[in-house]
């Protein structure tokens, strides 16, 4: 007897494939068939369309990356020990899964309306703003953080100073002749946005929008 978790699985790895490669327009559902081992049939039946299929998939993008986040256990270390870890998660994330930056970049591409309409992807992103708060609070009475860093504000630019150097790396790497993909280069990136990150935190780092 079929596993409907495990087709359901299977289904939506194929998704990510194609979505990926290929984008939500050119995209085709028989190919994540074929991926998937199943008929079309099969992927209607989980998901309806391929428009509710692409939701899907970023759905369970933000389910993985958020899942992961959760097993680093950061709420009962120290503030700036277990900030630095999430930075560098965050960084790693986007470098071990590629797809994950092409799955945003479509996703943007429309809209944003497959995140704004999902009510799982919304959900599966505020346990994150609650760690954030919680490491900020912290850090803040034990004189570690600066006590006036809004969380939200803090995870986009967490995330857009590791995305833009992945999400724009050929460009980057042709324009300044430096080969950002080169293990060197990716491991002063990883310590520089760290770095980056812990520094504006410092207690002593002064004032102004958190």
């Amino acid at each position: 007897m079929r596993d409907p978790v495990r087709t359901r699985r299977r289904i939506l790895d194929a998704a990510t494939a194609e979505f990926s490669a290929r984008g939500l327009e050119g995209a085709r559902i028989d190919e994540i068939a074929r991926l998937a081992g199943f008929n079309k049939r099969m992927i209607y039946h989980y998901f309806g369309s391929k428009d509710e299929l692409f939701g899907a998939v970023l759905e369970q993008a933000y389910a993985d990356i958020r899942g992961s986040e959760a097993a680093l256990e950061l709420t009962s270390r120290d503030p700036v020990e277990a900030m630095g870890e999430l930075v560098a998660f965050s960084f790693d994330w986007f470098l071990d899964h590629p797809e994950f930056i092409k799955l945003l970049n479509e996703a943007n591409l429309h809209g944003g309306r497959h995140v704004r309409d999902s009510t799982k992807a919304v959900q599966l992103n505020m346990p994150l703003v609650a760690l954030i708060r919680d490491l900020l609070d912290r850090g803040a009475r034990s004189g570690q953080f600066r006590g006036d860093v809004d969380p939200v504000q803090l995870y986009i630019s967490i995330a857009g100073v590791s995305y833009f150097s992945f999400s724009n790396r050929a460009t980057l790497s042709a324009i300044f002749d430096i080969d950002l993909a080169a293990a060197d280069a990716l491991a002063y990136r990883r310590a520089h946005v760290v770095s980056l990150i812990l520094g504006y935190l410092r207690a002593d780092a002064g004032t102004g929008p958190g």
